[in-house]
């Protein structure tokens, strides 16, 4: 399977139209067709279906274009590595992370690299754990900062003395506003609002000492600033970790811790044996020397 085939393909998914491929593509209708044609026969399936107004891709295609989306991009991030100028340090750092305030500790340390090496430049990914080592197991990035318990085996990691706290938050003209914590008995017959990510089930259902899905989850979310939207609106209590959300000022929300505390590890991780970029080497170094150095 050559890459300029990928390319050929993923721009057909796009344009859903053979002549609106090849003329973005600089080809002739028939060698793209062929090519194509070649690529289903090579992987044994068929991958577009085409109607009589445009081509839409069949279950095959959808699962082909989302694995030659990060072929793509991990054979253009792999490009930009060895282009980069050996007499500095330039280049690209790619980091994953879910919503947690301890991503200020990593924009410190990005900060200082910028102010000494401005040619080096920071992707972001934000997604759950699932999300995050998936990206890292494939290349796709550098590092991940999860939160919670996830499986280390097949990564070198660094946990944060600071922990993320997880309790409610709430309108403040709620019933429930005016305590200073949350116990689990308060959350019974509660509309919830939960995150939609693995390990919370686990941590919550120790917590409670029941399971956690018994309760009334009426919604789920996976970024908090949509799931307060929601409680901003009334419709329920989100389960979500401190510090993400605006509760001062003229904010109608605020945030009530667990009692019994409940907190989460925050971890920052990358691939066993990964071999780095030189901008991904250097922050490491510096990651490692913060942590070092890190004063609660």
């Amino acid at each position: 399977m050559e890459i300029k085939v990928l390319r050929y393909f993923l721009a057909l998914a796009k344009e859903e139209s053979v002549t609106a491929a090849a003329e973005y593509l600089h080809l002739t209708q028939p060698t793209l067709s062929r090519q194509l044609s070649e690529l289903e026969e090579q992987l044994g399936t068929k991958l577009f279906l085409r109607g009589s107004r445009k081509i839409t891709l069949t279950d095959e295609g959808i699962r082909l274009r989302k694995r030659a989306e990060e072929i793509l991009e991990l054979v253009q991030k792999t490009e930009a590595e060895f282009h980069m100028p050996t007499e500095e340090i330039r280049g690209d750092i790619y980091i994953g992370g879910g919503e947690t305030h301890a991503m200020v500790f990593i924009a410190k340390i990005i900060k200082n690299l910028r102010d000494n090496f401005p040619h080096l430049h920071v992707h972001l990914f934000s997604g759950n754990a699932d999300d995050v080592t998936e990206r890292i197991d494939k290349g796709l990035l550098d590092f991940g900062v999860l939160i919670g318990s996830t499986n280390m085996t097949k990564y070198e990691s660094l946990t944060l003395p600071q922990k993320d706290t997880w309790g409610i938050l709430m309108r403040k003209d709620s019933p429930l506003a005016e305590r200073t914590c949350i116990q689990p008995q308060d959350l019974t017959g509660l509309p919830l609002i939960g995150s939609k990510q693995k390990h919370v089930d686990e941590h919550f259902s120790k917590w409670m000492e029941k399971d956690y899905k018994r309760l009334n989850i009426v919604a789920t979310y996976n970024l908090i600033f949509n799931a307060s939207l929601m409680v901003e609106k009334g419709i329920g209590y989100a389960l979500c970790l401190d510090k993400l959300v605006n509760t001062t000022g003229n904010s109608h929300l605020c945030f009530k811790p667990l009692n019994p505390v409940l907190e989460a590890d925050i971890n920052i991780v990358w691939k066993r044996y990964q071999v780095f970029s030189k901008a991904s080497e250097l922050f490491l170094q510096q990651l490692k020397k913060a942590f070092s150095q890190y004063k609660p």
